[in-house]
């Protein structure tokens, strides 16, 4: 594996943690805290980052199944960063309403699926 994929890597790696503690805060309790916003926003900033590595690293082209897997759950997961920062600033001490707990949910499983099956391809090359 190259330098480019291997930090990459390493940063997606990050990005699943902080998108884990801000999401799934964000499920259990059923408000935006603030560290939830922290998560979510060092996730997709994390997210961009490894996305940027891993297209610079690769020796394959980026508009494959895994490429669109990947680009698609990332601008779910950047829609939803961009919706829970909307709905804080206009509602900050609201209960976050259904359809955003939902969006985030299934948004969120979406970038997992991706997330797994980029370490499975790897694996089974």
């Amino acid at each position: 594996m190259n330098t480019y994929l291997l930090i990459g890597t390493t940063i997606v790696i990050f990005a699943l943690i902080s998108y884990s503690i801000g999401i799934i805060t964000e499920q259990r309790k059923h408000f935006i805290t603030k560290p939830v916003l922290i998560f979510v926003s060092i996730g997709i900033t994390l997210d961009i980052t490894a996305t940027t590595f891993m297209i610079i690293g690769s020796p394959n082209s980026p508009f494959s199944l895994h490429g669109f897997l990947g680009y698609s759950s990332l601008t779910g997961m950047l829609i939803d960063v961009i919706l829970i920062w909307q709905f804080h600033l206009k509602n900050a001490n609201k209960k976050v309403p259904k359809s955003l707990h939902l969006y985030s949910r299934y948004a969120y499983l979406w970038w997992v699926l991706a997330f797994i099956t980029g370490g499975l391809l790897v694996a089974l090359k």
